[in-house]
């Protein structure tokens, strides 16, 4: 069985600035600087965060049967602002799921105006229905609103300095 589930935020940043966030490898070491309830750990396995880099999360404790998995970047499109990562390894794929991908969006709705799109695809083995009760956006809501937060506040600093 395939399935998506879909979250945008909305936000008063630049799309410029969310991606030089998302579009990087920043993202992966802000990610259990600012979420460490999300994720507990990121390393960079290989790359250099574009098409072919991959990464190990680790999750915290406490999600039975989850504790970390590997992603491989296979899209990583600079001028649509447009990232998806790929399960490769890992506990996702060893508690049943075929595939899990999660695409991250930053679309620009005006020069202060963005929304952030994060979309998880997936697809289970039809023995195990119940994960798709595990798939859930909650995650890349809490990340898409940490990472407004940071790029706003970096914005802020940043001219409260020039100042």
């Amino acid at each position: 069985m395939k399935g998506s589930k879909v979250h945008e935020h909305e936000t008063d940043v630049p799309a410029s600035d969310l991606w030089a966030i998302y579009g990087t490898l920043r993202a992966a070491e802000l990610l259990p600087e600012l979420l460490p309830h999300v994720l507990a750990k990121v390393e960079v396995i290989s790359g250099d965060g574009g098409v072919g880099t991959i990464l190990q999360l680790t999750f915290p404790p406490g999600i039975p049967g989850l504790e970390s998995y590997k992603e491989k970047f296979t899209k990583v499109d600079n001028e649509n602002y447009i990232k998806e990562a790929q399960a490769i390894g890992g506990d996702i794929l060893k508690l049943g799921f075929l595939s899990y991908m999660v695409r991250f969006e930053v679309i620009a709705k005006g020069p202060d105006l963005s929304v952030i799109r994060s979309t998880v695809e997936y697809e289970i083995d039809d023995a195990h229905p119940e994960l798709e009760a595990m798939v859930s956006t909650a995650p890349l809501a809490a990340t898409a609103e940490k990472f407004s937060e940071h790029a706003k506040e970096k914005k802020v600093s940043i001219t409260q300095a020039a100042s």
